[in-house]
């Protein structure tokens, strides 16, 4: 389904299958996709959730707006998030256990300011959030992953000439901005990885990564997981030895739906504490 603000898909579970654990509304699942993410690409991953009797709402953040606003330092993907959480209301869903699934840095970026708007926006600090699932990411500062993903998608939308051009003004803008100038630019626009190492949110997460991702370092992810670990939250890891970015449903469907699941039943169980709104 549709929206002309917001380019979402949103699906119910099947009225036949029971919510997790028959004990809870339904859960939602929110998918945020990686950079460049078709719908069809994150319907695979909606399918496991799904299956679970859970309803799913599937969104991809434009890639313009990752890679270029937010090296910027233009909070363009707030408006995003907010109309994403908006939704719940829509569909009178907020009222159920709220699920994410983030994918890639892009993912990530959208959903810093997911995390912001609970806690600080009247609207939404009642929503409940059980877990995170974090895919092939956050990444740092990794100037040749960025122009990997960046090239990656540009592939499918210019000419060679033209994608060149932009890598190479990419290239020189995150170098500038966000490694030469990042003590400075910091001070009015953090980056997302620095804001979610010290992130408050006492939900559990589940960080799926690989060692052969060479567009989001295996330690970068590893030392996100150490840095949230330290503030006593509940952590999980699944490593994967050979598949690249974003690919482990593909290349390990079964160990990478089971620990999905598994997550989310457990998430279901041990709920977290109501996290205390700031106005």
């Amino acid at each position: 389904m549709k929206d002309t603000d917001l380019d979402y898909t949103i699906v119910f579970p099947d009225p036949s299958l029971l919510a997790p654990l028959d004990t809870c509304k339904s859960p939602v699942v929110i998918l945020l996709g990686w950079g460049g993410c078709k719908d069809p690409h994150l319907a695979k991953y909606s399918d496991i959730y799904r299956n679970q009797g859970c309803t799913v709402i599937r969104y991809t953040s434009p890639w313009t707006a990752a890679f270029f606003s937010e090296s910027f330092g233009r909070k363009t993907l707030r408006l995003y998030a907010k109309n994403l959480l908006e939704l719940l209301f829509d569909y009178e869903i907020e009222k159920s256990p709220i699920f994410f699934h983030v994918f890639s840095n892009n993912g990530v970026m959208l959903y810093r300011y997911i995390v912001q708007l609970l806690r600080c926006h009247r609207q939404f600090c009642t929503l409940k959030v059980v877990g995170t699932v974090f895919d092939s990411g956050p990444g740092n500062r990794n100037v040749l992953g960025s122009l990997r993903a960046l090239n990656r998608i540009l592939t499918s939308y210019t000419n060679v000439v033209f994608r060149i051009i932009l890598l190479l003004l990419f290239s020189v803008m995150v170098v500038v901005y966000r490694i030469l100038l990042y003590p400075l630019t910091r001070l009015f626009h953090e980056s997302h990885y620095d804001v979610m190492k010290k992130d408050f949110s006492s939900w559990p997460q589940l960080y799926l990564y690989s060692k052969a991702d060479k567009i989001i370092s295996a330690q970068d992810v590893e030392e996100m997981v150490e840095a949230r670990r330290k503030y006593g939250y509940r952590i999980e890891v699944v490593v994967f030895c050979s598949s690249e970015h974003v690919s482990h449903l593909r290349e390990y469907p079964a160990k990478y739906t089971d620990a999905c699941t598994c997550f989310l039943m457990s998430c279901l169980q041990c709920p977290p504490e109501p996290h205390h709104p700031k106005y």
